[in-house]
């Protein structure tokens, strides 16, 4: 992938905002399209309301806001509708929301009575606040695109895990599917590192708590690269860890797009010699205490870079789509 920096036209109108959720990859973002990130300011008052203001001028300006939906999601997600608003109301040309990780999306089907299916609420939300473009990266399912009526470009990481994992020995390895619905995901790795694919039965009991009942494939005595959208309690991969181990799997690498290890998952990790290492990328930051010991993170901000280079230049982002077919 070019880097955008090379003295290609079209980036001056290009204004690039963070909320306070992660500023870290709005720099890595605006390093690559050799921009400055422009500033904001966030006021909080007394009575638990904050005020959210843009450092410079928007008019005429093409902008884009990155905001990822970790803790304090409801303040962060507050925070993006007032900065989509305040672009909306300031005569901005074009306004672009950046969602590395869009944590809603988890809540896409009404399976319960008397439920709200909030990912499609909230992307009415930023639709009325004044988006016009979403970008974001590996939601939880297809359907999820559907709830954006506006141009969505839904991403993937797929390309940075391929050219990790190319790096490294992986003649005796299988990719493992912990669950049906995230096989295509893990048989599109397994694809492009040419390796055989295993998929274990998941059924969810809770928040964090799974039940594995079968497996569908050989791993016995072959390395395992465990490929999940996202890693948050690290319930359903320990359990699937379980399974592997009686199957007579050989040492674990755990492969996922967005790791948040809430609650006690790094420790949980930590005391698990069987992983080798566990490999995400940067959608989301993680404090220090979060972050279990054989961690590697990977970066995807020269994707979202150049998905902006493109969409000013009105290029094609296909082969960046998330669902897009393979070569």
């Amino acid at each position: 992938m070019a880097n955008a920096s090379d003295g290609r036209p079209g980036l001056d109108n290009v204004l690039l905002f963070s909320g306070r959720s992660h500023p870290a990859l709005a720099d890595k973002i605006a390093q690559y399209l050799n921009i400055e990130r422009s500033p904001i300011s966030v006021t909080s008052f007394s009575n638990d309301n904050f005020e959210v203001q843009l450092g410079v001028s928007v008019r005429q300006k093409d902008v884009f806001i990155l905001q990822t939906f970790v803790k304090p999601v409801s303040d962060y997600l507050l925070e993006l509708l007032m900065m989509l608003d305040i672009a909306r109301t300031s005569g901005a040309r074009s306004i672009h929301a950046i969602l590395p990780y869009f944590s809603y999306a988890r809540s896409d089907k009404k399976d319960a009575p008397r439920i709200s299916v909030a990912g499609r609420l909230i992307a009415d939300l930023m639709i009325a606040s004044g988006a016009q473009h979403i970008i974001a990266m590996m939601m939880h399912s297809p359907q999820v695109h559907g709830f954006f009526n506006i141009h969505t470009d839904h991403l993937t990481a797929h390309s940075v895990f391929v050219d990790y994992f190319r790096q490294q020995d992986i003649n005796n390895c299988v990719v493992v599917s912990p669950d049906i619905g995230n096989a295509k995901r893990a048989s599109k790795l397994a694809r492009a590192l040419n390796l055989p694919l295993a998929i274990a039965e998941k059924k969810r009991l809770s928040d964090s708590a799974v039940e594995v009942s079968s497996l569908l494939g050989d791993v016995k005595g072959k390395r395992v690269l465990i490929a999940d959208d996202e890693i948050a309690t690290g319930g359903t991969v320990i359990t699937t860890l379980k399974m592997l181990k009686e199957h007579g799997a050989g040492p674990v690498t755990i492969v996922a797009t967005h790791g948040l290890f809430t609650g006690d998952a790094a420790q949980r990790f930590d005391a698990i010699d069987e992983i080798d290492e566990i490999v995400v990328t940067d959608t989301v930051p993680l404090p220090p205490e979060r972050r279990p010991k054989r961690l590697v993170t990977l970066s995807v901000g020269h994707i979202f870079g150049e998905v902006i280079r493109r969409t000013i230049q009105g290029e094609s982002v296909g082969e960046l789509f998330e669902f897009w077919p393979d070569p």
